[in-house]
């Protein structure tokens, strides 16, 4: 008998007909909510094939904004920066990001770009531009190198930082002692 209740079930299920798949709520909920959540993500930038930048992130949220994607970072984060031989450079971290859809990114509350050579920058807001390589703020910034500070309101340089550029400028440094004026 328990075969029998067995097969008849069994026939019931495969002649069954089809069964219908589950709706999808598809309804708009905002610009406010993401899209999609990634835990310990990373994102190649890459030109060519050339790796320009490599992000890491315990948490990233992309955001469908206007049609396009953004992905936020509310951690802490890092990127790596490589020059056009794939040779290490540089690298940035601070504590909330956002990656635009051109691949340019914004780096926000206690920003930290150093280089391989320890000069490093401090600032609350940077922009890393992906077409040019460049790195610029409008905020005040410290650059520390081993024998100087420099600080001022606005900044720009590659993302090596061999050569910048500091506006309204001041710092410090240490002169030899027996420098003659």
């Amino acid at each position: 008998m328990k075969r029998l209740v067995f097969l008849l079930s069994l026939f019931a299920i495969a002649c069954g007909g089809k069964s219908t798949p589950p709706k999808i709520d598809m309804t708009y909920i905002g610009d406010d909510y993401p899209v999609q959540e990634t835990w310990n993500a990373k994102i190649i930038f890459s030109d060519s094939g050339r790796v320009q930048a490599i992000l890491v992130t315990p948490y990233l949220a992309q955001y469908s904004r206007q049609g396009a994607l953004e992905r936020q970072m509310d951690s802490t984060f890092r990127v790596d920066f490589f020059d056009e031989f794939g040779n290490h450079t540089s690298f940035i971290t601070a504590n909330r990001a956002k990656v635009h859809p051109n691949s340019d990114m914004e780096a926000f509350e206690n920003v930290l770009v150093v280089s391989d050579d320890c000069t490093r920058v401090t600032t609350e807001y940077m922009k890393w531009s992906a077409s040019d390589r460049k790195i610029r703020s409008d905020k005040f910034v410290t650059i520390t190198k081993p024998t100087e500070i420099l600080t001022g309101y606005g900044f720009e340089s590659d993302q090596n930082l061999k050569n910048y550029r500091i506006f309204k400028a001041s710092g410090q440094m240490k002169v030899k002692d027996d420098a003659t004026f």
